[in-house]
């Protein structure tokens, strides 16, 4: 009974920004690596940014010094700061995390993705 749910998608002109969120719910042990994935038309899913429990980050070098990923531990949420969007940003991006968490009175390892967020980079 994990559930991330993004928000902060939408359309923007390109050279704008957007931030992401993606609020994890259940009841949690812990959460390990928390990520952003994006999928453009036709294409396969890519990483974009993944951050672990202690805060180390890593980006695909398409978004690096444009994006910057961060957490919150206590609130169970990732962000996605992105600044000087491309049209070549457009794609649906998807929140993923891992960790151990508690189904029925069983704790479980999961790795979850959330439903995804459009995000459209167009003038």
């Amino acid at each position: 009974q994990v559930q991330l749910v993004e928000s902060g998608g939408g359309l923007v002109q390109p050279g704008g920004s957007l931030r992401l969120s993606c609020a994890a719910s259940g009841s949690f042990f812990s959460i390990n690596d928390m990520g952003w994935y994006r999928q453009a038309p036709e294409k396969q899913r890519e990483l974009v940014a993944t951050i672990t429990s202690g805060g180390s980050t890593n980006y695909v070098d398409s978004v690096k010094g444009r994006f910057t990923i961060s957490r919150d531990n206590a609130k169970n949420t990732v962000y996605l700061q992105m600044n000087s969007l491309k049209p070549e940003d457009t794609a649906v991006y998807y929140c993923k995390a891992d960790g151990i968490a508690k189904y029925g009175s069983t704790w479980r390892r999961f790795d979850t993705w959330g439903q995804g967020t459009q995000v459209t980079v167009s003038s």
